[in-house]
């Protein structure tokens, strides 16, 4: 758990500690492709969007040759262990982990959380796994290899599935071609396209270009292949750019506030009608004696007091979420989040007014004392 970020990433929530297990109340955890992520961080897979991201590609070479020579059990072991091994080597380069198929895993970067030098991100990650690979072949004393694909482009991301259960993707060519660069490549290389190779080309100055003849893509592709030499070379440059995480932050009432008021992450913010409930609660006292229990001091007070405070929660928590996405250098509200922010804003305005009515009424009107 010490490698693992002590909060969330993108919006900042204690993830550990005394802080973490309070959010646990709240149903805030740790996200299960993304423990670096809490598992509210999903602002931007609701609407989805296109944005560029890189896509790697892995699997385990000879698959269904070692089915047949080591059995179905043996085997299932085995492909645990790789998976295990290459999760924890995504998680800790900030990946996103999209699927398991088979032999094979799938991960994105760059969403949700942002590097904008994802390509570099990746690519330390498919290093890592190559290297995970040789040991875990020495603790399993099977001949283990594991071919890698890599490309960077424009995906559109979002949930996609039934109404019953949606799983977050992303869909686009580079998806595809991340996968196809993946069968080219032989047992322990890394094939990387060359929108990805523009973010390495300093520290591979050495390294010529193939022109590849993908099935699906009409025009020749351009790829550079990492051999074991290439990947021990340029690793050391990677690791010294890519920026470690933040693994531990200091403790922050913002952060709290945020946490359990605020609805998923970074600018989905708390809408709470319960602002407005109560305000327009203490409103009613004034509209005559059916409504008069509502008047009283006992009540009319706390009911304002409550409302006050939690149309300004909604407003922090908007204000709080704009800094943090501003700060990490996020993507742009989506028509959705703004939809959402706009609704939240102009619901604790007017819960405000409301209060602020009701007491000008109450006092300057009605001439009754303010307590």
């Amino acid at each position: 758990m010490s490698d693992l970020a002590y909060t969330c990433v993108v919006c900042g929530t204690t993830l550990e500690g005394p802080v973490g297990r309070f959010f646990h109340l709240f149903g805030i955890t740790r996200s299960a492709r993304n423990p670096n992520v809490c598992n509210r961080c999903n602002a931007h897979m609701q609407e989805g969007r296109i944005i560029e991201l890189s896509v790697i590609f892995a699997d385990l070479t000879g698959f269904t040759e070692m089915t047949n020579r080591l059995g179905a059990e043996r085997s299932f072991q085995v492909v645990d262990a790789f998976f295990k091994m290459a999760n924890e080597v995504l998680i800790k380069n900030d990946a996103f982990i999209d699927k398991y198929v088979g032999d094979a895993v799938m991960a994105i970067f760059n969403a949700p959380i942002q590097h904008t030098r994802h390509a570099r991100q990746a690519t330390l990650a498919a290093t890592g796994i190559q290297e995970g690979i040789k040991s875990l072949a020495k603790e399993m004393k099977l001949d283990l290899r594991a071919r890698i694909g890599v490309a960077s482009g424009y995906a559109r991301v979002g949930r996609v599935g039934s109404s019953d259960r949606k799983d977050y993707t992303a869909i686009g060519d580079v998806v595809n071609l991340a996968s196809r660069l993946e069968a080219f490549a032989n047992p322990g290389e890394i094939m990387i396209d060359r929108y990805a190779f523009a973010q390495l080309a300093e520290d591979y100055p050495d390294l010529v270009p193939e022109e590849l003849n993908v099935r699906g893509f009409p025009e020749p592709v351009r790829a550079y292949r990492l051999g074991e030499t290439d990947q021990t070379v340029g690793k050391a440059a990677l690791e010294q750019e890519v920026d470690p995480l933040t693994r531990r932050q200091a403790f922050s009432l913002g952060a709290v506030l945020f946490a359990i008021f605020g609805a998923p992450c970074a600018s989905m913010t708390i809408l709470s009608p319960l602002a407005v409930a109560f305000g327009l609660g203490a409103f009613l006292g004034m509209l005559g004696p059916l409504m008069g229990a509502l008047d009283s001091a006992s009540i009319r007070i706390p009911l304002q007091v409550f409302a006050i405070i939690v149309a300004a929660i909604n407003l922090y928590v908007i204000w709080y979420g704009n800094s943090r996405r501003r700060k990490s250098g996020g993507d742009e509200a989506t028509r959705l989040e703004r939809r959402k922010a706009t609704f939240v804003v102009g619901l604790s305005i007017f819960s405000l007014l409301i209060v602020v009515f009701e007491t000008y009424v109450h006092v300057f009107v009605g001439g009754k004392p303010l307590f």
